[in-house]
């Protein structure tokens, strides 16, 4: 399989880890993940109020789903956020970003603002398509 980046314009790979388009040739699998948020194993939210500890939850419950069907972040192609607090999300991005950079993940993204998620208490779900 072969992914190949494509950023015609660089600044968002540089200001935020992710690619303008991802070319995929040869993938033999695509895994679609429902959003994944900062609860614990039973459920519970966790880290209320707290974007930053919600979101690096939320990431490891990804990796966890990506490691049961033998992915990688790397695998990720395509990332999408819904957050209830874009203001500080952009305030945590220094916090965030580095998350994704130190998986190896370099998707295509969108960041959408929501009134609400599923529990009140839930600030960001991350929704993701990873191939192999």
């Amino acid at each position: 399989m072969q992914i190949r980046p494509l950023n015609p314009q660089r600044w968002l790979v540089e200001a935020f880890n992710i690619n303008q388009a991802i070319e995929v040739t040869g993938g033999q699998r695509v895994l679609y993940v429902s959003g994944q948020t900062s609860n614990d194993a039973n459920g519970a939210p966790m880290h209320p109020g707290d974007l930053a500890g919600q979101f690096k939850l939320a990431w490891t419950n990804l990796v966890e789903v990506l490691a049961s069907a033998d992915m990688a972040p790397a695998n990720i192609v395509r990332l999408n956020l819904y957050t209830t607090d874009v203001d500080a999300f952009m305030a945590g991005a220094g916090e965030i970003i580095p998350v994704l950079a130190a998986a190896g993940c370099t998707p295509v993204a969108t960041l959408l603002g929501v009134t609400r998620l599923f529990d009140p208490a839930i600030m960001i779900e991350i929704e993701a398509t990873a191939v192999a």
